[in-house]
Parts: C-alpha cells; sequence; structure tokens
C-alpha cells in the first residue's frame, strides 16, 4: 500500500502547479481586462526638459525606489520557486526596484523551506515585502509572525486577502472571520508597515475604507484582468477530478473589480496604492499612477520573462518597464511620476462607470 503524500509535498505541488499554471498564460481572465486601456494619457508636444532631468525615485513603505516599479509576489516553497525568486530580486536589486515574496504559508508550517524565500544575498538593499495569507495570520501570534518577516529581512508585511481562490481551492479557507482584527493588530504591533493586498480579484471602496481603518499603511490592490487565481484554482480542481469546484470556478474565474478601478475608486484615501493585476509594461504602470497609484507592480509578465531568459531575460524586461515609464512620464511633461495624477487624461466609458458608481457603493 502506498504511503499518503506529505502534507509538505502536499505544498511543494500546489506551489509548483500555480508557477506552471502562471507562467503558461492559460489562466489569465477571460472576457475581463484591467481597463488601464481604457486610460489615455494627453500627450504634450512641448515638454520642455530633458529625458534624463526626469526624476524616477518614488518613496514607498520607508525605502526610496529608483522608479515606481515592483516585482509582484508570486511564489516560494519549491526548489523552482527559490531560483525565481533569486533571478527576479537580483535584477530588482540592479534596477533599485521593489521585490515581493509569495505567500510563506509554507515557510511558516515548515521552516526547512525557508530558504526558498530567501533573496537578502542577491538583494540586499531594496524594499523587500513579505507575504502571509489573513487566515494564516490571523492564526498566528505577533511574535511568531514577527520571526517569520525576520527571518527573510523583509522591510514591510503583505497580508493578502484571496476568499474567491479559497472556495475553489480543494481543502481551502471558508473560515474568514475576524481579517479587520487582524489588520489592526498587526499594525498596532508587529512594528513594520503592513500591505493589505488582494490576489486578482481587487479592492472596494468598502473593503479600502476597513483597511485604512484597521491601520494598514498601503493597499496593493491585486485586480482583476491579469492571472485569475480562481482560475488557476479551477485547472488544479480539473487535473484532480472535483467536479464540484471546477464547475464552481468556472462560473467565477472571472470575478473581480478591474484593476484600473479599484485604484481610481481608492485615489482619495490618502494612502500609498500599489497597483498590480494585469500589469504588462510600463505604460500600464503610468496609467495606473495616472488614477491615484503610487507606483505598479508585475508578477505574471516579470515570471515569463524569467522563465524565458532566467536573470538576463527578467533584467532585460524590467529595463524596458522602466524606459518606458520614464518615457511616458517625459511624454506628459512631468519631472516625476507622481505628476501624472495631475495631468490631463481621457477615460473610457467603463471605467467612468465604475467610478461613478463603484464610488457611491459602500
Amino acid at each position: 500500500m502506498e504511503n499518503p503524500p506529505s502534507p509538505q509535498n502536499d505544498i511543494r505541488k500546489r506551489k509548483a502547479d500555480h508557477l506552471a499554471l502562471v507562467a503558461s498564460g492559460q489562466v489569465d481572465f477571460q472576457q475581463k481586462g484591467n481597463l488601464l486601456e481604457e486610460v489615455t494619457l494627453v500627450h504634450h508636444a512641448l515638454p520642455d526638459m530633458r529625458v534624463e532631468d526626469v526624476d524616477l525615485s518614488t518613496p514607498l513603505l520607508g525605502k526610496t525606489l529608483s522608479a515606481p516599479v515592483l516585482v509582484a509576489g508570486m511564489t516560494g516553497g519549491t526548489p523552482e520557486a527559490a531560483a525565481v525568486n533569486r533571478d527576479l530580486a537580483r535584477a530588482a536589486q540592479t534596477l533599485g526596484i521593489g521585490f515581493g515574496l509569495g505567500s510563506q504559508r509554507a515557510m511558516a508550517l515548515h521552516p526547512e523551506l525557508a530558504w526558498t524565500y530567501e533573496v537578502r544575498e542577491v538583494a540586499p538593499s531594496i524594499l523587500l515585502l513579505a507575504n502571509l495569507g489573513m487566515v494564516q495570520a490571523r492564526e498566528m501570534t505577533t511574535a511568531a509572525i514577527r520571526e517569520l518577516v525576520k527571518a527573510v529581512g523583509a522591510d514591510a508585511l503583505c497580508i493578502h486577502l484571496n476568499p474567491a481562490m479559497e472556495l475553489i481551492q480543494s481543502n481551502g479557507d471558508r473560515d474568514f472571520r475576524g481579517g479587520r482584527e487582524t489588520l489592526r493588530r498587526l499594525s498596532g504591533e508587529l512594528g513594520i508597515p503592513i500591505v493589505a493586498k488582494e490576489t486578482g480579484c481587487g479592492i472596494s471602496r468598502a473593503a479600502g475604507l476597513a483597511a485604512k481603518e484597521a491601520g494598514v499603511s498601503a493597499i496593493d490592490v491585486s485586480g482583476a484582468g491579469g492571472t485569475s487565481w480562481v482560475g488557476v484554482e479551477t485547472r488544479r480542481a480539473a487535473d484532480e477530478k472535483n467536479a464540484a469546484n471546477e464547475n464552481l470556478g468556472r462560473e467565477f474565474w472571472d470575478w473581480g473589480i478591474p484593476t484600473a478601478a479599484s485604484v481610481a475608486l481608492l485615489a482619495d484615501l490618502n494612502l500609498p496604492l500599489i497597483a498590480t493585476g494585469g500589469l504588462r509594461n510600463g505604460s500600464d504602470i503610468a496609467r495606473a499612477i495616472a488614477l491615484g497609484a503610487t507606483a505598479g507592480g508585475l508578477a505574471g509578465a516579470a515570471l515569463r520573462a524569467q522563465h524565458e531568459g532566467g536573470n538576463d531575460g527578467a533584467l532585460k524586461f524590467l529595463q524596458g518597464i522602466v524606459q518606458a515609464v520614464r518615457a511616458a512620464t517625459f511624454l506628459c511633461g512631468c519631472g516625476k511620476p507622481s505628476e501624472l495624477r495631475t495631468v490631463p487624461k481621457v477615460l473610457g466609458s467603463q471605467l467612468l462607470s465604475w467610478i461613478q458608481q463603484g464610488s457611491s457603493i459602500i
């Protein structure tokens, strides 16, 4: 009789499945985009400056990024994930941009997997974001979470909110009580900035207001339009012959608030906003900043660049992102990215509808 798979192997397989599916591009949103394509920045033909005069430096969570760009958290827990993390973190260090780790749940349950999240050796000075699910954080003491963050040398902690994904995941979490109190506890006790982060379904105005009230230092909207983590778990449910979860997942594959709408709905909260969710280039980051974001993050696109070319491929891709953010800032006549928030822009009908109707839904 075969031995049942160990919990550690279950986690490793799930993490490996996640990486493969995201890299394949087969689990992106199917019908819904992030609506950044509905933001047109108005060209300024008399910028009256040199391109090199544009200052891309951006303060965020106690550090200063050389450009308003992050590699958003994706992975950890397997040897392949360790290679991805180190390649992308090394590229981020070279460029002086931010880097986020994937969920450290595997590390919390199995400390021997900590090495797959350790990137400080190759990225000693960049903004590094740790990552833990709200449900896991709720069950852990502040001291235990502090040790988890300290072990990777992170500057801030993302608490990810992923109820839609968990509903489709076999044996996923079903009890999401205590989320606000968990954010409030960690914001008051942990001693480093807390970032409330979704996982591809966006943050509504009501959720953003609740997170702000709980004391978070920033919000990562992680909106709809890129990788659908409901789609990821739907594909895994199909592989596991779990018809009920697969059917539910197919119905909710495109569930969520488009990234552009989520940023716009939270723009007046006076909190740093990180725009993630389907961003694929520097123009997307510029558009997100024009809507109110402080910085933009890329995950799936960066992962695919790393898969195709390792560290060199990731570095080349991210250099292009930074170059495009500089170009967009310059072509709008701005000396720094934050000025994009005040430049003229033309918004499409769907995004306008989200802004007009979504702001009144509390």
